[in-house]
């Protein structure tokens, strides 16, 4: 069975729909994809097709231009970001897994445990 792909990349709006959504003239697109701060799918023809994840990249990258940003520098925010948010993400699936690994050890030490017996016990013991 394969993976069905998240929504949001999606290839959906040829150049023109998603240079309109982003504000931005197709040419900005292209720009854009040769400084490699977008990689739109492709279709068989070799027609550009840009999703929901794109659209909120290319918000991003005007955000950071409009603040004063140069190209190179979106670009190692943009990869910056993107390397964040695999720690992130990587930090999680280890917090994850040292919870499951500390459970499964505090489960094993209560069926380890022998229950004390409530006899009592002599008065030499004591």
């Amino acid at each position: 069975m394969t993976a069905v792909p998240d929504r949001s990349h999606r290839a959906l709006y040829v150049i023109s729909v998603a240079a309109e959504l982003a504000g931005v003239h197709p040419q900005t697109l292209r720009i854009y994809e040769r400084r490699g701060l977008l990689d739109p799918a492709r279709t068989g023809g070799g027609s550009r097709r840009y999703s929901d994840a794109d659209i909120a990249q290319l918000r991003r990258i005007q955000d950071l231009t409009a603040a004063g940003i140069n190209l190179e520098g979106v670009r190692r925010i943009l990869a910056l970001e993107a390397e964040l948010e695999a720690v992130r993400k990587e930090l999680e699936r280890v917090r994850r897994e040292a919870a499951d690994a500390i459970e499964r050890t505090h489960r094993q030490y209560r069926r380890d445990l022998v229950p004390v017996s409530q006899t009592r016990l002599p008065a030499r013991w004591r």
